[in-house]
């Protein structure tokens, strides 16, 4: 395992739309090991594969001391609106407030390319739906209640 560099905002592939995963080998689980070693060394809650440079739909989260990969996976459901402050370590230190769903459903694909459906509700719906967006080249301050404040501190978009 090792720990890879975090792609910062103003760095192109970050807003780079992420191609589907097809080849479920050594190579993919080296990527996961090091995604969740990289997110656990920077105190993050996910961690999308764009942010460490790979345009993949691959995603690892650790949520309630739970951790998850989603490899593929698509939002088939969504119910209730809850508001909250995300951060992201793609963006630094600001945190900005972020309308989402309040539970989420996704189905995906793990490490060896079985199928499953995941259930979250509030801090889990929201690293979902967080993480995801970045796999369509989308940040949370573009989202962000606060983005003017984001923006007269200087912030990228």
């Amino acid at each position: 395992m090792a720990i890879r560099k975090v792609v910062k905002i103003g760095e192109a592939n970050l807003r780079k739309k992420s191609k589907p995963v097809k080849d479920f080998d050594e190579d993919l689980w080296q990527l996961l090991d090091d995604m969740k070693e990289t997110m656990q060394a920077n105190d993050g809650m996910g961690l999308a594969a764009p942010q460490v440079g790979v345009l993949r739909r691959i995603v690892v989260m650790e949520v309630n001391n739970a951790f998850f990969e989603l490899i593929n996976p698509e939002i088939i459901k969504t119910k209730g609106e809850d508001v909250e402050e995300e951060g992201c370590l793609s963006v630094g230190p600001f945190r900005g407030r972020v309308k989402r769903p309040y539970e989420v459903t996704v189905t995906a694909l793990d490490r060896y390319g079985y199928p499953f459906t995941l259930k979250g509700e509030k801090w889990l719906a929201r690293c979902i739906c967080h993480e995801l967006d970045h796999l369509d080249g989308v940040l949370f301050v573009d989202k962000s209640m606060d983005k003017d404040k984001y923006l007269k501190q200087g912030g990228k978009i």
